[in-house]
């Protein structure tokens, strides 16, 4: 079997999706990636890892029937189970999830529990000025990073979305925009900052309220420390309120930090009232492939987008209440299904320690290494490498994902049926 190259390829390791990559097929192997990131490229490369079993039960390589059939009966006999990940997944393997903790019963959760949960929540209370990349792309004359360092978790983000690119209204790209990045400390983004703005760490709330009152003509109060020189301060206000088109991309080092949703929510406020003086809108920097997907289908199946409990036949929605790592924090599960168990390491140590102690079944990709010991674990394929799919980048645009090599892996869709059939 010859080369052959495959072109505009998605990508789903981060949530830009870029869907602009080359694959050089050699038979059925991946022999180079083009465009591919610093995150992608060892990513596609791990595609050459002696391939995994399809399936193992405590350890031992079993038929793919007999790791369902053990997978069924740990579900079968829980009271209090939980589906949990689903940001590795597509479409597809997403609604089989819903599905799966429908006929159990039991709560699911995806990742943004533990990445953009407050941020979710600040929108649910105050609405959200948003927009697509593309507009970014040919519109922004301001950009702000605020609590993000896309140079390090989206490698791309600047060079195809945010800095860049040349855009309709910004004709010369780079030499058209100011970027502004706002952090603890110093980043490799903020290294190609026109504007860096470093704010005492857990001051994010009190410098974005700074902000509005500046916009209101309000004076700062004298007695404000946060790190920031006031005329910074007043500065970064007058830039934005007269930019032509001003973005903000927050990240989890606002949203994770103190009262996450608090900080949010006063963002949004903010970019709302830029609005008076000029088009501004607010993005979340989505990290993990698919997550924004996972989100959009849990909203669309059960109407709420994480942390949702099926135990009364109807969908019930509470974070901390059923979010997964308070759950396994205090031990109120009994059973766990990861669809893609690295949202593992984003728990708590206590939730882990819970987590190690239960019968889990942990579904994931051929080139993920596992990070938990599962009960069940079922090597599944890979959504635009092995199977067609759909990815939802950071923006809520749907990204369409196509088959480049065959497997004989099944997909985590198929799997999930399986194992509700046998339920």
């Amino acid at each position: 079997m010859g080369s052959i190259r495959e072109n505009d390829v998605a990508c789903t390791v981060c949530g830009c999706v870029c869907d602009d990559l080359t694959v050089h097929l050699d038979g059925e192997n991946i022999a180079q990636v083009d465009h591919a990131c610093t995150l992608a490229q060892p990513w596609f490369a791990a595609l050459q890892w002696s391939p995994p079993p399809v399936a193992r039960v405590q350890r031992q390589s079993v038929p793919l029937f007999d790791a369902i059939t053990s997978a069924a009966d740990i579900l079968r006999s829980s009271h209090a189970p939980l589906v949990f990940g689903l940001s590795r997944s597509s479409t597809q393997g997403q609604r089989a999830a819903v599905r799966l903790a429908d006929v159990l019963g039991g709560c699911i959760d995806t990742t943004a529990s533990v990445c953009h949960g407050p941020s979710i929540m600040a929108i649910q209370q105050v609405g959200e000025s948003t927009c697509s990349l593309g507009e970014v792309r040919n519109r922004a004359d301001l950009v702000v990073f605020w609590g993000a360092d896309p140079v390090v978790s989206h490698p791309r983000h600047l060079e195809r979305y945010s800095l860049d690119p040349i855009g309709q209204f910004v004709p010369r790209g780079r030499q058209d925009r100011h970027l502004v990045v706002i952090d603890s400390l110093p980043t490799a983004t903020s290294e190609l900052a026109d504007t860096f703005i470093q704010v005492k760490s857990g001051a994010d709330f009190e410098l974005i309220c700074a902000l509005r009152q500046t916009l209101s003509q309000i004076a700062i109060p004298d007695s404000l420390e946060i790190g920031v020189d006031h005329t910074a301060i007043r500065s970064l206000a007058h830039r934005m309120a007269n930019c032509r088109y001003g973005v903000v991309f927050f990240g989890l080092g606002l949203a994770q930090q103190g009262q996450g949703h608090a900080n949010v929510e006063v963002l949004l406020r903010l970019v709302a009232e830029l609005n008076s003086h000029t088009r501004f809108t607010a993005r979340r920097m989505r990290i993990p492939g698919d997550v924004t997907g996972a989100d959009s289908v849990l909203c669309w199946q059960t109407g709420f987008p994480f942390a949702v409990n099926l135990a009364r036949g109807y969908p019930r929605y509470n974070p901390g209440e059923y979010s997964a790592n308070e759950l396994l924090e205090r031990g109120e599960v009994d059973a766990c299904v990861l669809v893609g168990s690295e949202a593992v390491a984003s728990l708590s140590l206590r939730a882990q320690q819970t987590l190690a102690n239960l019968p889990t079944i942990a579904l994931d990709y051929p080139n993920c290494r596992p990070t938990i010991d599962a009960t069940v674990q079922l090597t599944t394929a890979i959504y635009g490498v092995h199977e067609p799919g759909t990815a939802y980048r950071m923006d809520e645009i749907p990204i369409p994902l196509r088959r480049l090599i065959p497997t004989h892996y099944p997909t985590d869709h198929d799997v999930i049926r399986k194992i509700i059939d046998r339920l």
